[in-house]
């Protein structure tokens, strides 16, 4: 049985355009399933930077309430005192900007992990200075109640940032937290009322500033955020 050419033709024709249409739908799924991970990894980033805003806010408006409750004035400042304890805020541009992914990240969870201790180290102190005064006042236990919300919100950062890491390196094991008691070494400990309540203002300023620093961060990590987004959160 013969087969006209032109049947012929048309027949190779249509196979030929199944073909590449089968080859197009491969490719396709293939561009998709590359560009999942990055799409998911912005998507992380981006979170991470609301999440970072959202919680700076909070340390303003707490700052605020300890400034008037704990040192008796709400415009005081005190550029000049800082606790070794902390992480520091000043880093060299170059080498800032230069970081890699993993470098950025590995910062980030120590720093932060610093910052929660710290805060639980103080919520402890507020929280015995009531026991000790045998009576709950209102004004204190809210100011514990938003400490805790802090650590909250820097604890489900923490583990956002220990997840990305481990799908890094898989080698990443999360460490255990480090206990309150730890928080400041013995000889940065306050000596005076006035010098423990200081203490609470630095640790909450430099939080502030720190997570600044944190939301550019996370910024650097998504660069397709850096057009779309302000780099700070008044």
């Amino acid at each position: 049985m013969y087969i006209h050419y032109s049947v012929y033709v048309c027949l190779m024709t249509m196979t030929v355009w199944k073909a590449l249409f089968l080859l197009f739908c491969i490719l396709d799924c293939m561009e998709q399933s590359a560009s999942l991970p990055v799409a998911q990894t912005n998507s992380l980033y981006l979170n991470c930077f609301k999440h970072t805003r959202s919680t700076r806010t909070r340390v303003q408006q707490l700052l605020g309430k300890y400034k008037e409750q704990q040192l008796g004035n709400g415009q005081f400042e005190d550029r000049s005192r800082h606790l070794k304890d902390l992480p520091s805020l000043s880093t060299e541009f170059y080498r800032w900007i230069n970081l890699t992914e993993w470098e950025r990240l590995h910062a980030a969870f120590w720093d932060m992990q610093t910052y929660w201790n710290m805060l639980e180290w103080k919520r402890i102190q507020l929280e015995n200075e009531e026991k000790d005064q045998k009576m709950v006042q209102e004004a204190r236990t809210t100011l514990t109640q938003n400490i805790r919300h802090i650590q909250l919100d820097l604890r489900d950062l923490i583990s956002q940032v220990s997840t990305q890491m481990s799908s890094l390196r898989n080698s990443w094991i999360r460490p255990a937290a480090a206990t309150a008691q730890t928080a400041l070494n013995p000889a940065s400990r306050s000596r005076t009322v006035w010098d423990s309540r200081v203490e609470g203002y630095i640790i909450l300023r430099d939080l502030d500033l720190y997570l600044t620093k944190l939301a550019r961060d996370f910024l650097l990590l998504a660069p397709h955020m850096i057009s779309e987004q302000p780099l700070t959160h008044h």
